[in-house]
């Protein structure tokens, strides 16, 4: 491939502070235009979304993600890119539910009809599935919001539950119900809709899509849907290579060759000479902005952007930073590295862990990042299941 020219690492970095709102003088005025930096926030926990937020807010606040997510409800939560649940802004829900939710909703409802058969709820999978899903909308229909719980418990169509492993000492029956709504909601035919719980625990309470968003624009095709994704995420977090985007997008080679070819993307190097894309009008090279530092939450769409992360991540610190299945931990990062990673003492306040390497102004900088963090958290302890090594209490190399 031909270059058009080389964007070093350095520059990808000024790139990520800038475009991703972590850079003080980049910092943002709303949830949305958070969401619209990142182009989707990761939803599996539920604080990483309200503190991905506040990372980037020039005026951070908890409320500000609950008035987006429920109250003008222009964030929507949506499952997507590699069965993850995200926070999509609702014009961009029609391109997902054409390509990466679609793409999770026929591997979802095709597990679910094999493990109905496999567990002994039904003869024929598919056809109770179906009736599952039917059951569901159908009681949805006149507005309501349900939990999982309280649908399982009115509805007999979507009663079914696992057999225990009684290999596995740990091993329970676990219902159908909840994957019933998993398919549905990848299907963009439900959606969770108020939280039942604190904004740090998520306990949705399910609701038709017409219900909670009004009118419903019909899904993108395949196509339009993965091209738009692409688009965005370039323009994010570009240059990004086809490795970084097949999985981002959990997608196929095939599909993100053909976005790239439809967004007409150009081909860049990178300094350790590889391919990567750019679109069109971005081209000129980004300068760095000024000295800035973030604390970022556990599976931040930041830390967890790229496939090839070695331009912002030390390889030797991955072990103590992610898990063993990949997820990220908290974050520390100063002009574009990871250097570490934050945990809360007894009293909630934000402690930092630091990497040796950090000039003094660094640290006062990250320990005033970590007061402003505190001051946001205003005494709640955030836990999460995704622990890295450092939050365990495990020393830096």
């Amino acid at each position: 491939m031909n270059f058009v020219r080389t964007v070093s690492d350095a520059e990808r970095r000024a790139r990520l502070g800038l475009r991703h709102a972590l850079a003080p003088g980049a910092r943002l005025g709303s949830a949305e235009e958070v969401t619209d930096a990142l182009v989707v926030l990761h939803s599996t926990e539920p604080p990483t979304v309200h503190l991905s937020a506040a990372a980037r807010l020039r005026d951070p606040s908890l409320d500000e993600v609950e008035r987006a997510l429920y109250r003008d409800r222009t964030l929507v939560k949506q499952l997507a890119m590699r069965r993850t649940l995200f926070v999509f802004a609702r014009e961009l829900l029609p391109a997902a539910w054409g390509s990466v939710s679609a793409r999770v909703a026929q591997q979802e409802a095709a597990r679910l009809a094999k493990e109905i058969v496999r567990h002994g709820v039904a003869e024929d999978g598919e056809a109770w599935v179906a009736t599952a899903c039917a059951a569901v909308l159908a009681r949805l229909r006149g507005g309501d919001e349900m939990s999982a719980t309280a649908l399982r418990e009115e509805l007999p169509e979507i009663e079914g539950r696992t057999q225990a492993d009684p290999t596995r000492r740990w091993a329970v029956a676990q219902s159908f119900a909840p994957r019933v709504l998993t398919l549905l909601g990848a299907r963009g035919q439900v959606v969770r809709g108020h939280n039942a719980g604190h904004w740090r625990i998520s306990k949705p309470l399910w609701t038709a899509t017409s219900t909670w968003l009004g009118d419903v624009p019909s899904p993108w095709t395949r196509e339009a849907g993965y091209a738009e994704l692409v688009r965005r995420w370039l323009a994010r977090f570009g240059p990004g290579t086809e490795a970084d985007l097949v999985w981002w997008l959990g997608a196929t080679k095939a599909a993100v060759r053909q976005a790239l070819i439809d967004v007409e993307a150009v081909g860049v190097g990178l300094e350790d000479g590889s391919a990567a894309w750019l679109l069109p009008d971005d081209l000129d090279e980004v300068s760095a902005p000024e000295e800035w530092v973030a604390l970022l939450p556990t599976l931040d769409p930041t830390t967890m952007g790229w496939r090839g992360r070695d331009f912002y991540l030390d390889p030797r610190l991955t072990p103590f930073l992610f898990d063993t299945n990949g997820n990220a931990g908290t974050t520390i990062w100063v002009d574009g590295h990871i250097v570490g990673a934050w945990v809360q003492d007894e009293r909630a306040r934000v402690v930092p862990v630091v990497h040796a390497g950090v000039t003094a102004r660094q640290r006062a900088l990250i320990e005033a990042e970590s007061e402003r963090l505190t001051g946001v958290l205003d005494g709640e302890e955030v836990r999460s299941v995704y622990k890295s090594a450092l939050m365990k209490g495990e020393p830096l190399p």
